[in-house]
Formats: C-alpha cells, sequence, structure tokens
C-alpha cells in the first residue's frame, strides 16, 4: 500500500534578518504514514510541531529534504490542487469564515472550499455527506445555530466536518483539544474514535502537547523535540517512559486505560 506521505530529511529554516543568520525549526525530519493510520504529532511548545503540520498540508517547504505527500512530491507538483486532497483544520480557521454562518453552512462550504456560503455550488451529494458528518460528529442538534454562538467545542466539531466534505485522503488537526473543558474534549475524541471505524481509510495527524488529549484511536506517534524526531512508530512502542521523558525533558510515568494514554510527572 502507498505511503499518505512520506518525509525524507525534512530540514526547515527561518532567516533571523538582523543577524543574518538562518534558524532551523525541523532538522532531518523523517516519516512514514499509511492509510487508515491515525497519528499523534506530540512535543513541549516550540518542538516545530505546528510547522511540520503545515508541510503536510503543502503549506510550507521543506529548506532541505523531501515530502512526498498523496504520491504527489513538494516543489513538483500544483500545490493548489494538492492542498484539494487535505483537510486541514487549525486554530485560526474559523475567524476567516463569513460571520452570521450557521453551524450547517460553515460544514457546507467544505464542498466549494471557501470561506464563504455558495449554496447553487453545493450540490444534493454535498449536503448528504455534510449532514451525515454533522451527525457523527455530533453537531446535528446545533445545525441551525449560529455558528459563532456556539461553544468552542461545538465550533471545532463542526471545522473538522467541514474538511472532511470532500472525503479527503489525509486530515490534520492542529491541537483538537486545546481549549476545551472536559465535556468538550471527551465528546470530541469519541467523535474521532468513531470517525476512525466510520472512515477506514483515512490518514490522520493531530498536534497535542497531552496524551490525555488523544482519542482511543490513536495509533501512532511521532514524538518531537526541538525540531528532531525523539521517536515515531505504533503508539505502544512511542509512548514509553523513556521517550515521553526524553520529549518532555523530565522523568514521567505513563498509563493507559480504555484505550486512552495519560502521563505524569514521576
Amino acid at each position: 500500500m502507498s505511503p499518505s506521505f512520506a518525509l525524507a530529511g525534512v530540514s526547515l529554516w527561518r532567516w533571523h534578518a538582523p543577524s543574518a543568520s538562518r534558524v532551523p525549526i525541523l532538522e532531518g525530519v523523517d516519516w512514514v504514514a499509511r492509510p487508515g493510520e491515525h497519528w499523534a504529532l506530540l512535543g513541549p511548545n516550540g518542538a516545530g510541531k505546528t510547522t511540520l503540520l503545515t508541510v503536510l498540508g503543502a503549506v510550507e517547504f521543506p529548506s532541505r529534504g523531501t515530502v512526498e505527500l498523496l504520491g504527489r512530491r513538494l516543489g513538483r507538483t500544483d500545490v493548489f490542487r494538492l492542498r484539494e486532497k487535505i483537510g486541514f483544520v487549525d486554530a485560526r480557521l474559523g475567524g476567516r469564515l463569513a460571520h452570521g454562518l450557521s453551524v450547517e453552512q460553515v460544514v457546507q462550504t467544505g464542498a466549494t472550499g471557501t470561506v464563504g456560503w455558495f449554496p447553487e455550488r453545493v450540490d444534493a451529494g454535498a449536503r448528504r455527506r455534510a449532514a451525515a458528518l454533522l451527525e457523527l460528529l455530533e453537531c446535528a442538534r446545533v445545525a441551525g445555530r449560529r455558528f459563532a454562538d456556539c461553544s468552542h467545542g461545538e465550533r471545532k466539531r463542526a471545522l473538522i466536518a467541514r474538511a472532511l466534505v470532500p472525503r479527503p485522503p489525509l486530515l490534520l488537526l492542529d491541537e483538537p483539544g486545546a481549549g476545551l473543558d472536559l465535556a468538550g474534549r471527551e465528546t470530541l475524541l469519541a467523535a474521532l474514535a468513531r470517525l476512525a471505524s466510520e472512515e477506514p481509510d483515512l490518514t490522520l495527524v493531530a498536534t497535542t502537547h497531552h496524551l490525555e488529549e488523544l482519542p482511543s484511536s490513536t495509533s501512532h506517534a511521532l514524538l518531537l523535540r526541538e525540531g528532531r524526531v525523539v521517536t515515531a512508530g505504533a503508539v505502544e512502542e512511542a509512548f514509553t517512559a523513556a521517550s515521553l521523558g526524553a520529549c518532555f525533558g523530565l522523568p514521567v510515568r505513563v498509563a493507559r486505560a480504555n484505550g486512552r494514554w495519560s502521563a505524569t510527572a514521576a
């Protein structure tokens, strides 16, 4: 089975103008993910998680190394067409949408890939798909409510539904559990676990600082520290006390119950 993405020797740096020097963000990242795998991209603040996610989303290009996304190599393909096949949900997305839209209308904008709602461009199949995703992600009861009036958790689930309307084979979530209360987090994680069974070929990558924000469907993890990979592989191999301790820079205890992981300082 062809990988959903493959990164080889990926480094990325940015120039610091005052000192005329380059600041490394990512260093020598190797990473391969296949259809159906659900990855956690874990690391402390400043580790480079969001930057790595933007590379996977064909938003940023590496300074060195190769990136294959859905069978296409960055730098040798039309990135605008490629981005149409990638669902990308970050913290800024909700603020870019047209004001006054209902939750249902926001989700339907996923069919057109626009921040405004153009109902004449949303066909019957896309409407059915949007309605099914509203049910799957537990947003159906607020479908008619203004998106701006919804809770933080409801907005996040609606944006994930929006990203899934065009059936992307790759879904990228930047800290989906951040800022949610307990009920909002648990509803989101249950929805993501259901998504894994409903969309078995979907490759998902979610960034987080906390193991507790990962759904039970998480199958793989990449741990990142200061732009370098600490470890990558199946969760049972990645979520060890030694690996997580090296990633976060302190001794930790790791536990797992009912498929969910947690970590505390030792």
